[in-house]
């Protein structure tokens, strides 16, 4: 088990040596456009329904957060590595071993990013200074961001 993990050093003798990693503007690029592309639905669905009662609000609440899980984790999982704002941008997802995310390493992910918001998205702020520009849900889920 432990020869499929490879630690800092040996990731930098595989091949995964020669990816440039994305920047934090890529990033934000990114999550721009998929910002854009999650509102549009979300927003429309809230006209429609209109916010008529508090179990409504409850209910878009609770899709949104599931629709947002699932945009995120699925994308990042899939072959592609990427949701439709990182592809728009050249990059993708991986893990330490350059390969693809799973499942459960992606939502891990993807929730993480709720502590790299909390703390006033210092966690995402990391991403531009630190080595292979991880943000805090990167360095927590064992993720790298690069370019494609």
């Amino acid at each position: 088990m432990e020869d499929l993990l490879l630690d800092d050093d040996e990731l930098n003798n595989q091949n995964i040596e020669d990816v440039e990693y994305a920047g934090f503007w890529n990033r934000v690029g990114a999550i721009m456009i998929d910002g854009i592309i999650l509102a549009i639905p979300l927003k429309l669905l809230e006209y429609l329904v209109g916010n008529s009662s508090q179990g409504i609000i409850i209910l878009i609440a609770l899709i949104d957060i599931i629709v947002r899980w699932l945009y995120f984790v699925l994308q990042e999982s899939s072959s592609s590595r990427a949701t439709i704002g990182k592809k728009a941008l050249g990059i993708k997802v991986i893990d330490m071993n350059g390969e693809q995310l799973s499942f459960g390493r992606a939502t891990g992910r993807h929730f993480g990013k709720i502590i790299s918001s909390i703390i006033l998205f210092i966690g995402f702020v990391m991403a531009g200074f630190t080595e292979k520009k991880q943000a805090l849900h990167d360095i927590m889920a064992k993720t790298l961001v690069i370019k494609d």
